[in-house]
């Protein structure tokens, strides 16, 4: 794996979404945003996280994409439960995956960062694939970017967020830490 120079890694399916912006000037990417998700909540495999990256989830599909349709996220990352990794927003982009949220010190953490989403829920672990997959997202991030920390969601959200959840294993990320 090899990023172009406008941020989109080489070997993965890039899936464009319109949920991003600049990166405000001089900023630069220090920190991994780690998440989970999964569309509709618990079920893995369908269609559901890409059309909400997308702004093409039909609300009427399931009951829980009432309340979430709208919202206009997305993340520079999907890691799926099979291993397959898809790109949403090139590296070079502000993501909209963080929300309100700060790492030490310093808010609006998308400005900073990388979001990567896993396939999965915080009430079942990742699989093995997953894992390699991550880990090799983040040797190539960490070649590319001066990355400083790899976080939780609920790191930089406390309170607000509990992704990826009590499964994740982080020591099999603890090499990357710096």
């Amino acid at each position: 794996m090899h990023f172009f120079d406008d941020g989109r890694l080489d070997g993965v399916y890039q899936i464009a979404s319109e949920n991003c912006d600049a990166r405000p000037a001089g900023a630069v990417v220090e920190l991994i945003v780690i998440h989970n998700i999964s569309l509709p909540p618990g079920e893995f495999g369908g269609p559901g996280i890409i059309e909400l990256f997308t702004n093409r989830l039909d609300p009427k599909a399931h009951p829980y994409y009432r309340k979430i349709a709208k919202r206009r996220v997305s993340s520079h990352f999907l890691i799926r439960r099979d291993g397959e990794v898809n790109q949403f927003v090139p590296c070079g982009l502000r993501a909209w995956h963080a929300g309100e949220s700060s790492w030490r010190g310093r808010s609006r953490c998308n400005d900073f960062s990388v979001g990567i989403e896993l396939e999965g829920s915080d009430n079942l672990p990742f699989e093995e694939i997953q894992y390699e997959k991550l880990s090799e997202l983040v040797r190539v991030l960490k070649e590319k970017y001066p990355i400083a920390d790899i976080v939780g969601h609920s790191e930089i959200a406390p309170g607000r967020k509990t992704d990826p959840g009590l499964h994740f294993d982080w020591m099999r990320l603890q090499v990357f830490k710096s």
